[in-house]
């Protein structure tokens, strides 16, 4: 993602990323299909709620759906030390190889 996307830009992506549509995002969240529409298309503007709610669902900060952070966090919630011992692992293994 570049510097220029907006919220709405990200959450597009990440829905589609995770291959939901508006309607099932909008009964995860407890709000309209109109309004995740309206996200989406920068007309309208998630409540606290509703984005500590993305963050969750899409496992990234609220950072990175507002756009002050470009990089994604990965959650470890409930994983055991050893397993995210080993994600870290991963990741790092992945930067040294660029991906």
């Amino acid at each position: 993602m570049n510097n220029s996307y907006t919220i709405g830009d990200r959450i597009k992506e990440l829905r589609k990323g995770r291959n939901l549509t508006q309607q099932v995002l909008s009964k995860r969240l407890g709000v309209t299909k109109a309004l995740i529409s309206a996200y989406e298309n920068a007309t309208a503007y998630p409540s606290y709620d509703v984005l500590l709610g993305l963050s969750y669902i899409f496992n990234v900060t609220t950072d990175y759906l507002l756009g002050k952070d470009k990089t994604r966090a990965i959650s470890t919630r409930g994983l055991t030390e050893s397993q995210i011992e080993f994600v870290s692992a991963l990741v790092s293994e992945f930067q040294k190889t660029g991906g």
